[in-house]
This record gives structure tokens, sequence and C-alpha cells, in this order.
């Protein structure tokens, strides 16, 4: 038999949201910098196991309305020079990349624009993400937006607009992934019933363990099994233990941030949670979001979205992306076959992944008949 750590060599591994472009861009930093409130860095990457990390491009609300695409393409234009310098990197659009880079003992960098407000409501310039590398788009962050709400904010729409199926529509079209994490319940119904192709959670846990909005219920776990998608696990301390994320909900949260160049939005944020004393969660929650999933929704349905980088706290165990080891020998632990393991780990994700681009490539050979 073997052991935790060679199977958790030998998987491939993928984390469905890093938001350590974002921690690069406020510090004016490069992955091999030393950063002692890293979670994750060039370092950490290599020990972690991980063979695919989807670098966030993340467009703090603040820029909705007010240059939201300038700040995303800031992003984009980061990640894809960082995943360029260093050898044991390789940047990555589609399935057979994150293979080839197991198969060469690199970690795959890949894009996710995070915050639909990114797009500044024009399809070229979602067009024109995907050209750059981009492969899914959180619908919204903690903001509704011109066309899609979020479960952080007030529903503006009931859910999704006629333009927020169009942009799904496109996105399938483009064989780009449809990210709902952050959306609001009724918007998740709506995306689903118009969507063609499987849609992911990125980075989202289980509410039934964590009363948190930003989780998904037990009927959404279901619903997006039936829809071919993923639900990958986020290691939020508050969206993990029900304890912590009360103290967090309770309290009275900072202002809204003003732009993260000219005042330290994220650094007063973590000094607010930091003054909450909220207990500690374990990487034991983790799992048990894990197992509820993969009870509810289906072993073929779960994977990993750890939000290193982009989260105040992490559970004790599970501090940095070093640790991710841990969370294959849990799993295990608690009974899962290597072959469960390895599907959580990243061979839903993949699946669910190379869905989605056959279903762009599938519509473009149906088109390609109909013109003949």
């Amino acid at each position: 038999m073997r052991s935790p750590n060679d199977i958790h060599r030998r998987a491939i591994i993928v984390d469905g949201h890093c938001d350590t472009p974002y921690r690069l861009l406020r510090h004016k930093l490069h992955l091999d910098d030393h950063d002692p409130g890293a979670q994750v860095d060039l370092q950490t990457l290599r020990e972690s196991g991980i063979t695919a990390s989807f670098f966030a491009a993340y467009v703090p609300p603040y820029y909705a309305d007010r240059g939201a695409a300038g700040f995303a393409y800031q992003a984009i234009d980061l990640i894809r020079s960082e995943a360029a310098k260093y050898p044991d990197l390789r940047f990555c659009t589609d399935g057979a990349g994150i293979r080839e880079a197991k198969g060469a003992g690199k970690v795959a960098i890949l894009i996710g624009v995070e915050g639909g407000h990114a797009i500044e409501d024009s399809l070229d310039t979602l067009r024109d993400f995907y050209r750059l590398g981009a492969r899914y788009m959180t619908l919204t962050h903690v903001n509704s937006n011109n066309w899609c709400d979020s479960s952080g904010d007030k529903g503006r729409h009931g859910g999704l607009t006629a333009f927020g199926r169009e942009v799904v529509h496109t996105m399938n079209d483009l064989g780009m992934i449809v990210d709902v994490s952050h959306i609001s319940d009724k918007a998740f119904e709506q995306v689903i019933e118009t969507t063609r192709a499987p849609v992911v959670a990125t980075h989202s846990s289980c509410r039934a363990l964590t009363q948190h909005p930003r989780n998904m219920t037990d009927d959404m776990l279901r619903t997006l099994a039936k829809n071919g998608g993923v639900c990958m696990i986020n290691f939020f301390s508050a969206f993990v233990n029900g304890d912590v994320a009360r103290v967090m909900m309770g309290a009275h949260k900072p202002k809204t941030p003003g732009p993260w160049d000219d005042r330290a939005d994220w650094e007063e944020f973590l000094d607010w949670f930091d003054a909450l004393g909220a207990p500690k969660a374990s990487i034991e929650d983790v799992i048990d979001h894990i197992v509820h999933a993969a009870e509810i929704a289906g072993i073929d349905h779960v994977g990993i979205g750890s939000d290193f980088d982009g989260v105040p706290a992490l559970p004790e165990g599970l501090q940095t992306a070093a640790s991710l080891p841990r969370v294959t020998e849990r799993l295990l632990q608690r009974g899962l076959s290597e072959s469960d393991a390895g599907k959580i780990l990243g061979g839903n994700f993949l699946r669910a992944f190379e869905k989605i681009e056959h279903v762009k490539s599938s519509r473009h050979a149906d088109r390609g008949r109909t013109t003949a």
C-alpha cells in the first residue's frame, strides 16, 4: 500500500483559487521574494505538490464602474510574467496543459478573473480576457454588479439579467468556466437554467455545516452534481467553522475599502479580523466540508479551492500551501480510497474542465456543419 505522501505526489492536484497575484501587486513583490505574511510563494508552491493553481486576477469592488477592466489587465499581465519568470512554472490554458505540466514536473499556472464587474459590461472585453489566457470568471465578488447578484450584497436583479445570461452563453461558447462562487442563491439557479456546460464553484464550502451565505446549500450541491460541475472547498476559517463565522458575521465590518494603492485596505481587514478574537478553525473542519460535499453531491463533484492569500485566517495545520499534503493524509485517514482522494485533489475538476472544452469544440463543429 502506498504512503499518503506517495499518493499525494502521484496525484494531479488542482487548486481552484489562489489570490497571490493581488498580494504581489499590493506589495510590489515577485513569487520568489521574502514575505513573512505569504500563504503562497515559490517555495511553498514547490512543497505543496500542486500540479495546477488558478491565480486570480482579482478586481476589488472599488473599481466597479471606474477602471475595473484596466485593473484586471494589470493582474493578468502580472500572472503571465510571473509564470514565465521561473523554470519550474508553466503558464497553461487547458486540461491537456495541466497533464503535460504534471508529466514534466512543473506547476501549471492558470488565470481566473474574479469579479464580473471586470468586463465593464462588455462581451468583447470578456473575449479579450479569454484570449489572454483567462479560463474562468467569477460572475460576481462581494458586490452585485450590473447584471448578476452577489451573495454578499443586496440583490438588484432577482438573480441574473438578460445580459447576464448572454455572459454565461458567451463563456460556454468560449470554453470558459462559469464560476458560481460569490453569486446569490437565485443567481445560481438562473445560471444553472442558462448554461450549456458544467459550472464550477472554485472556492466555496458547505452551508449545512457553516451558516454563511458564501457557502453552498445541500440543494445547490445536488443541482451542481446534476449539471456535472464541481464544488471546490474553500479553506477560509469563517467558511468552514461555524463559531468563526458567527463571530465574523456578528461584528461591525470595516468601511468599504478604497483603491489598494492609495490605502492599505487588505491590511486594515486583517487587523479587523485579528481584533475579533475569533476561535480557531482546524484542518479537520476543511475535511468535514470535503466529506459532506462528497456525501451530498457525490464523490465526482468535489475539489479544493484554497483561497490562499485571499483570506485573513486559515485553519490550524493548513496555514500555507506547503501544508497541502496534510489534506491528502487526512482524507485517507477518513477512509477514502486512493482513487477517491485523487478525484477530490484534482481529477474531478480536470474532468469538468475538459467537458467544458468539449462543449465549446462541439458547438464550433455544429456551426461548421450548419454553414457548410
